[in-house]
């Protein structure tokens, strides 16, 4: 095996307050055909979220995968990382010196995959639907700095935002404030399903099976204008239940290319191979995982069961049992390599001490050992992470102050379960909506949030994240940013555990495998090509 490393930069700088050029073309080779993509997202149609694949609602990383290749953007992110540039949009930029107004003008003649014209109403159309709708999702947040959207004739779209969001270009490329076709999307109503309308790069043909998505085939869409080369013809997107039944597949050739969630035993054996036509790469991750807290739960309402939790938790140990070099302890909702990054929980906690945390819990009169449930899901993050909550289980019930369980579910059973509020901790993962240290702080902590957390802080809300949004120069930010994790450090609503690699697995004819995710684990279907084994 030719084993790839390529290291992407995942620290990127934000769109200076001026119009932006467009950039490449919707051009590309044929790709030598179908190519044969694996993953373990699994895209369900359920009671609870009937909708999935509507850009109104979608917001976790397998569905936005979907969505990015199908449902068009003003703004996208390039090739290599960097700054969004535009996309539907010809130019794009801050036309004041206080970043609250941003114009976008559209590229000329553009059009949905159908054919029909898009113009700057349907753009309108989009964003206010997004917003009007306010899926339970919490997706429609990304856009809640939008005050008023304004069209001045068929190909320019003015935002006019309610404060100063430097961030706003990056929130453009991502797929709330994707384009759909008012003729598809009811302005009051979500649409159920997996049909996807747009005019992204590709046409997505859902082929399912008892309300789950089974296969996603994405066509070049003919029609697609925009900064994106597309190198195939055709990219089929199969789902697996698990990464054995994805691996097994590689091995008999059945797929070509195996995306996430692969296990760290697959990994490692891949990596080690040495005469395999299967090639790894690993891409630099800004994926986290973290433990969430009901706040309200009077099982860890007390502030001082969640600090001893995060007093007691050992992240060196858990990565080292659990993930080996594919992860790294997260001392903070930031990871390391994002500008604003702190190791808050570390300043504050140092290492590990069942000393220290007794204490936190004998000066607040808990009551040990503390009994609550770990509740983690079975299907969504990898097969490693029923493991990891075994390691959590043992290192807080080893301290004596704790009596912990900890209790598997499936995605499409968890997701309506925490959001109604029904567990007292869970364990989550978070691939940023794009790589700024906003999108590991607002998601989490602003109002609207997408964990719908009872807790509130106002100096966050109402102060701080407005003052980091002002900051077109990232690093200037940093101070304010500080400030944030401080206090999630003290408070702890969230317990940030680690950050982790990405890894591809392709037979090595497969071409552009190094750019087919970025740092955001977007997949970027539209770079894989076909090539000759090497």
């Amino acid at each position: 095996m030719n084993r790839k490393t390529l290291v992407l930069p995942a620290v990127v700088g934000l769109l200076a307050p001026a119009l932006a050029a467009c950039g490449g073309s919707g051009a590309g080779g044929d790709g030598g055909g179908q190519i044969v993509v694996g993953t373990t997202d699994r895209f369900l149609a359920t009671k609870d979220a009937p909708a999935p694949l509507d850009p109104a609602y979608a917001y976790d990383v397998g569905t936005w995968n979907v969505l990015r290749q199908t449902v068009q953007t003003l703004m996208v992110q390039p090739r290599g990382e960097g700054a969004p540039v535009p996309d539907a949009a010809e130019s794009c930029g801050f036309t004041d010196t206080g970043n609250e107004r941003y114009a976008c003008t559209l590229r000329p003649d553009l059009k949905f995959a159908s054919g029909d014209p898009i113009t700057a109403a349907d753009v309108k159309y989009s964003i206010d639907r997004a917003l009007a709708l306010k899926a339970d999702s919490g997706v429609f947040a990304l856009l809640s700095t939008i005050d008023t959207v304004e069209t001045k004739g068929d190909n320019e779209v003015i935002f006019h935002l309610k404060t100063a969001d430097a961030t706003f270009p990056y929130k453009l490329s991502t797929p709330v404030a994707g384009i759909v076709n008012p003729d598809h999307y009811e302005k009051n109503k979500l649409r159920d399903g997996f049909q996807v309308d747009g005019s992204g790069p590709y046409v997505l043909k859902a082929e399912e099976k008892d309300g789950e998505l089974v296969k996603a085939v994405f066509t070049r869409n003919t029609h697609y204008q925009g900064a994106l080369k597309v190198n195939n013809e055709e990219v089929d997107m199969v789902s697996y239940k698990d990464a054995d039944a994805m691996g097994a597949a590689l091995d008999k050739g059945d797929i070509d290319v195996m995306t996430r969630t692969m296990t760290p035993e697959q990994i490692n054996k891949l990596a080690a191979a040495s005469d395999s036509d299967v090639d790894l790469v690993d891409v630099p991750g800004l994926e986290i995982r973290y433990l969430a807290f009901n706040t309200d739960a009077p099982t860890v309402k007390d502030k001082a069961v969640r600090q001893a939790m995060a007093q007691l938790v050992n992240r060196q140990q858990l990565v080292s049992e659990v993930y080996g070099s594919q992860a790294q302890p997260l001392y903070s909702l930031v990871p390391a390599s994002i500008t604003g990054h702190s190791n808050a929980f570390f300043n504050k906690y140092g290492d590990p001490s069942v000393a220290k945390a007794k204490a936190l819990l004998s000066d607040a009169g808990v009551t040990t050992p503390v009994k609550l449930t770990l509740h983690y899901t079975t299907d969504h993050y990898g097969a490693a992470t029923k493991k990891e909550f075994e390691v959590l289980r043992a290192q807080l019930n080893d301290s004596g102050l704790f009596d912990v369980g900890i209790e598997g579910t499936s995605w499409d059973t968890f997701v309506p379960a925490e959001r109604a509020g029904e567990y007292d901790v869970f364990g989550m993962g978070w691939f940023p909506d794009f790589p700024d240290a906003d999108s590991f702080v607002a998601p989490f902590l602003d109002k609207d949030n997408f964990l719908k957390s009872p807790y509130a802080n106002s100096e966050i809300r109402n102060t701080l994240i407005p003052d980091s949004r002002r900051e077109a120069d990232r690093l200037a930010a940093s101070e304010t940013l500080n400030r944030i994790q401080d206090i999630v450090a003290e408070d702890v609503p969230v317990l940030p555990l680690w950050q982790g690699k990405q890894y591809v697995a392709a037979r090595d004819d497969i071409t552009g495998v190094a750019y087919a995710l970025n740092s955001s684990a977007t997949l970027q279907l539209w770079e894989l090509g076909r090539g000759v084994s090497g």
